[in-house]
């Protein structure tokens, strides 16, 4: 995967006179890099919206400090395609009532899977070399016991997933909304 990035980065900015336009403001910081070989955005820009769910009623961004892993990432060209939203979100709600939510929400895109793991993101894939979204795996629950419970739904070319812990020492709940949209040559993202 950073791989095509490097490469999408080189050619732009080696084969034509790309566009980029960043965000002065410093909470927002966005790249955007435009041009006949293809489009890359990175940014700290992810919200629900972006990751394609409704904001649990409540729920606010993780501060700055807390949410490092916050990111909005997209990679456009003729060969490939692929689109990583990652935003973290605090409630002061317990788990149950967030799993409820999203459980609901994410019917829409198919078939809703409930891992359990010790940290969230521990089992989201990337398969590169799809063809084809009918190439696509079925997501799997690669360990199924610990305090993290994860709401995933789709492909590993195409996957919604809803990660959500107690959170230390007080009361409610930390929760991650990603998704991850990946293609070969043909398709959309």
């Amino acid at each position: 995967m950073f791989r095509h990035l490097t490469l999408v980065l080189g050619l732009a900015t080696g084969l034509t006179l790309p566009v980029i336009a960043q965000d002065s403001d410093n909470q927002n910081k966005n790249l955007d890099v435009r041009s006949s070989v293809g489009d890359l955005h990175v940014g700290s820009d992810a919200d629900a919206r972006k990751a394609g769910l409704p904001l649990y009623p409540g729920a606010r961004l993780k501060s700055d400090e807390e949410n490092k892993d916050q990111a909005n990432l997209s990679v456009l060209t003729e060969a490939f395609g692929m689109k990583l939203v990652v935003a973290q979100y605090i409630s002061d709600d317990s788990p149950a009532k967030i799993i409820d939510f999203y459980r609901d929400k994410l019917k829409k895109y198919g078939k809703v899977l409930e891992c359990h793991s010790q940290k969230h993101g521990s089992d989201v894939s990337v398969h590169e070399d799809s063809k084809d979204s009918a190439d696509s795996k079925e997501l799997k629950c690669e360990e199924n016991s610990g305090p993290v419970t994860e709401l995933k739904v789709g492909t590993e070319d195409n996957q919604h997933v809803v990660a959500i812990e107690p959170r230390d020492g007080a009361k409610g709940s930390n929760f991650a909304l990603v998704y991850l949209h990946t293609r070969g040559k043909r398709g959309e993202i």
